[in-house]
């Protein structure tokens, strides 16, 4: 596995905060915080601007799947995620200090150097059928977004959905991705059995925006068009304004909301801007490079929010904040939502009495078409399942 310590990806360890990469949210590849050592770049004057980088892809035997968290803040207890980094790139990601354990950069290698779980699957299907389970719906998606790009190759998130179906386990998803429309026969299939249900992030309305804060994320016409599409098929779904972030989309709330609700949307939520760990740095780095005259305010309305810290841990105020801004954001936000018929709040599939094991898990358990069915490794792995 590659270490911030490697001299990995040259042209990104060329790169110095505030010079923008094609593409990417992030134009730092600052060492994560239990990096052992760092490299640095001192600059000759003889190299060319970064114009590209690429994304590299590993495979993991992931050790388990279903993630168990105790916050109250959100309205599921499990969630599952088959893929960690996000090529989506997203300049305000929380989850991008998460690939510090990796001994990687939460900057540019968070978007660019991808984990896949290739045995997602088959630790699901072991999960569900464990005789101890106890069927509860699971998010999919929470952390790093299960519609990113790779998935159009790898398909485990589509795997993981024929999994619920037969099963009849319930399944949130959380995207910003435009290629859940392929998914379309089974979240139908998911949805007559009452299994589902699909938050879409909608963070701007504002192309140009969305280009520099979620640069490889579906554009905003693909989202909307994914919006009417799931409600056109009576799935129930939420649109997620995820984060509101501070005099950059806090204006644009009741814009977001009056635009989907002529979609069918019933339901609503938002989040604030959240900056764990390295996302401090990585964020305002952000702001200075193109937000340069509002970077300093909008850091100082976040610190309003916490108590004159950029950031809270704490359950009940990492998600919202408090204070008099986070009182007029709940405000807007519920005024807005009652006018055009909203529900303010995320709803999860509600049946689980159907939740079953199937007799043939055979089926479930089967490579994937890009996995070679001759590989030993993955036919061992598949065995001692049960």
């Amino acid at each position: 596995m590659a270490s911030a310590s490697q001299s990995h990806y040259q042209k990104a360890q060329r790169n110095t905060p505030g010079h923008k990469i094609k593409a990417r949210g992030s134009a730092h590849n600052m060492a994560g915080r239990f990096a052992k050592s760092l490299s640095f770049y001192e600059p000759d004057g003889l190299d060319s601007p970064v114009d590209a980088l690429p994304t590299q892809v590993h495979f993991e035997q992931a050790k388990s799947i279903l993630t168990k968290n105790n916050s109250p803040d959100v309205p599921f207890n499990y969630s599952v995620n088959p893929y960690r980094g996000c090529e989506h790139g997203c300049s305000y990601c929380f989850a991008r200090p998460t690939h510090s354990y990796l001994d990687l950069s939460p900057g540019l290698d968070f978007e660019s150097q991808l984990f896949v779980k290739q045995n997602a699957p088959q630790l699901l299907v072991k999960a569900l059928a464990n005789p101890n389970y106890r069927c509860e719906p699971f998010a999919l998606g929470a952390n790093t977004d299960c519609y990113q790009p790779i998935e159009k190759t790898y398909q485990i998130t589509r795997r993981i959905l024929e999994i619920c179906l037969a099963f009849r386990q319930p399944v949130a998803i959380i995207t910003k991705g435009a290629l859940i429309d392929r998914d379309m026969d089974l979240l139908h299939q998911l949805n007559q059995h009452g299994l589902l249900t699909v938050a879409i992030s909608v963070t701007t309305l504002d192309h140009g925006l969305k280009a520099i804060m979620e640069p490889r994320a579906a554009s905003v016409q693909s989202r909307l068009s994914t919006i009417k599409a799931l409600a056109e098929r009576g799935i129930p779904v939420t649109v997620l304004m995820a984060p509101i972030i501070p005099k950059i989309n806090d204006q644009e709330m009741e814009s977001i909301l009056k635009t989907v609700a002529p979609l069918g949307v019933k339901n609503a939520g938002y989040v604030m801007l959240r900056l764990p760990h390295e996302l401090t740095e990585l964020f305002s780095d952000w702001l200075q490079q193109h937000f340069p005259l509002k970077a300093q305010a909008v850091l100082n309305q976040m610190m309003d929010l916490h108590q004159g810290e950029l950031y809270r841990s704490g359950f009940g105020v990492r998600q919202t904040g408090s204070g008099q801004y986070a009182q007029l954001i709940q405000q807007r936000f519920q005024l807005a939502c009652g006018k055009l018929g909203i529900n303010g709040e995320r709803k999860l599939p509600a049946n689980k009495e159907a939740f079953a094991v199937p007799q043939d898990l055979q089926p479930l358990l089967q490579p994937l078409p890009w996995q070679s069915s001759s590989n030993q490794s993955f036919s061992d792995q598949q065995l001692s399942l049960f």
